[in-house]
């Protein structure tokens, strides 16, 4: 199959530039998309009051909840169609596209149902304070209108992936992302819409993200164009996707019901705390996407070069893509800590406010690093096809342990710190749990090439 000038060949010659290549476009697009959201607590923050800017941080772990949910199972679209690709396979790639899109689309509506049924319930389970719920309810149904753009933007990135384009999601993004950073300050300072502002500048910005993705896939060629006409689910291809991305997808659930259980004891500590607190989130995304970037390289990667059955390659890939995620991840959360004052001053000016950043900033996201070997590692096994394995030690590692912090833990020390350590610790051991089945599942992918 011919190699596009977007496109990355991930069969053939060198890996660590083609690595670096596709993994810092895409850690720059989860930026910008993240940007969104943090775009619209700093124009609250810095236009409004805290208590507006704590009615949309509020909502982060619950929007994380629902979306990050079925954005998990976009990893299956781009691990199937990679290894379509590595087997030139033009008509189930094809039918692989618009299957994605369609189901893309699909759980879009779905979540806008879903979510507007149960936005008063979710805020109400975290224990949100009671002088910011009006305007948290309000923030949380004008975003989810814009659900659907979201997922489709984000399985059609996932369709430009699968052949190693991460450029033009990145580019999708950036326009999209002035323009939410324009209509905030227009709604927010002109206007003076408040939360209904920033919401609506949200769901303009997706729709315009998903606009340019869903013409660029218009524009692309065959086997990879996309027409609105041919919208469909095949069931085989369905089902493959689902098998692959469904465990991903519930990893991302269940990680942010421990993330929702802490942000419950977070804001027992007011509305200081949930602002300071949803500062330092961004930080962490910040720095924590340079490591997804690179993890999303290992699944792309290694489908193709799986199906194509270069296992050496794939532990190349492995290899390198630790060592770069290490590497940017360290460097971009010392430059956060080391250049606090300066990045917090562009959310906020409160001194309550910033202390709890500041407390994020030192016990959670100067140590994101941990989660590049559990994140590359278990990205690894899912582009080998094992994508329960990840999933079953996340939970384990990740996630019951961060609630068995909250609920027996942190009422005998009732302290913002302690949450924060939750973090790193439950990244070491979800690290040496992961890596160890790793190289279990490597040993018997090995023996069970040498018998092929």
């Amino acid at each position: 199959m011919k190699t596009k000038s977007y496109s990355v060949d991930m069969l053939n010659g060198p890996l660590a530039k083609k690595l670096i290549a596709f993994a810092l476009p895409l850690a720059a697009t989860s930026i910008l998309q993240q940007l969104f959201n943090s775009a619209d607590t700093a124009v609250v923050g810095r236009f409004v009051n805290r208590q507006a800017q704590a009615a949309v941080g509020a909502n982060g772990y619950i929007i994380n909840l629902l979306v990050l949910t079925f954005i998990g199972i976009s990893v299956g679209s781009n691990v199937v169609i990679s290894n379509l690709i590595a087997r030139n396979e033009s008509k189930k790639i094809h039918d692989a596209v618009h299957t994605s899109i369609a189901l893309a689309l699909l759980i879009g509506l779905g979540l806008i149902v879903l979510g507007e049924g149960l936005a008063v319930p979710m805020l109400g389970l975290i224990s949100t304070p009671s002088n910011i719920m009006d305007d948290a309810v309000l923030y949380l149904r004008i975003f989810l209108i814009g659900v659907p753009f979201e997922m489709a933007y984000n399985f059609g990135s996932a369709v430009l992936r699968s052949q190693g384009d991460s450029k033009r999601p990145l580019y999708s993004l950036m326009l999209s992302g002035v323009i939410n950073v324009v209509l905030n300050l227009f709604f927010v300072v002109v206007c003076g819409l408040s939360v209904i502002g920033v919401g609506l500048a949200t769901v303009i910005s997706n729709g315009i993200a998903a606009g340019l993705v869903i013409y660029f896939l218009w524009k692309e060629e065959s086997p990879f164009t996309f027409r609105f006409h041919e919208l469909g689910i095949d069931h085989r291809l369905l089902k493959k996707i689902i098998v692959i991305g469904l465990p991903a997808g519930l990893q991302g659930m269940l990680f942010s019901i421990s993330n929702v259980c802490i942000q419950s004891a977070i804001n027992s500590f007011g509305d200081a705390a949930v602002a300071g607190a949803s500062i330092g989130q961004y930080f962490d995304l910040y720095t924590y996407f340079f490591s997804a970037g690179f993890a999303s390289a290992a699944v792309t990667f290694t489908s193709q070069n799986h199906a194509a059955g270069h296992e050496d390659r794939c532990r190349r890939i492995f290899w390198l893509c630790n060592l770069f995620g290490l590497i940017s991840c360290f460097l971009v959360g010392v430059a956060l800590v080391g250049f606090r004052g300066f990045f917090l001053g562009l959310y906020s000016t409160d001194k309550a406010v910033l202390w709890f950043a500041t407390v994020n900033l030192f016990h959670r996201t100067i140590f994101e690093f941990f989660e590049v070997p559990f994140d590359v590692a278990g990205s690894s096994l899912r582009g080998h096809g094992h994508s329960l394995t990840p999933t079953l030690i996340i939970v384990i590692g990740t996630c019951a342990f961060r609630l068995a912090c909250v609920f027996f833990i942190f009422p005998l020390s009732h302290k913002f710190e302690m949450l924060m350590d939750v973090y790193p610790i439950s990244w070491l051991l979800t690290d040496v749990i992961m890596l160890i089945a790793y190289f279990y599942m490597c040993r018997r992918i090995d023996k069970r090439m040498r018998k092929l």
